[in-house]
């Protein structure tokens, strides 16, 4: 079965860094798009950043384009997300999801077929 186990969460202080990774299993990863979500508790889930199949395609919300960067190793079955210049409002729980297609669909949530269970991540001094 498609498990996706989300790591890399934690504490960090405003402007400082983070790198999520996500180990994805049961399914052929390399031919499908992948995106990071998150949420903050008492709000709604927001789309992260997005990859393609290949890694040849990016793409990111405002809130984060600039700071953030996703990538993914095919060889490894893993997407990671490093988060630069943190901000507190970036605290939610970030979650790794799988779309059903080679290109995914930026900032659409509903398309995505299997979530992680999220891990943590939150920017305090």
């Amino acid at each position: 079965q498609v498990q996706l186990v989300e790591s890399g969460g934690g504490l960090a202080q405003p402007g400082g860094s983070l790198r999520l990774s996500c180990a994805a299993s049961g399914f052929t990863f390399s031919i499908y798009a992948m995106s990071w979500a998150r949420q903050v508790p008492g709000k709604g889930l927001e789309w992260v950043s997005g990859i393609n199949s290949d890694g040849t395609y990016t793409s990111y919300a405002d809130s984060v384009k600039g700071r953030f960067t996703i990538s993914r190793d095919n060889a490894k079955n893993t997407v990671y997300l490093q988060m630069n210049s943190l901000k507190p409002e970036d605290t939610a729980l970030y979650f790794c999801i799988k779309s059903p297609t080679a290109r995914g669909t930026p900032g659409f949530l509903g398309e995505y077929d299997f979530w992680g269970q999220g891990t943590q991540v939150t920017v305090s001094s």
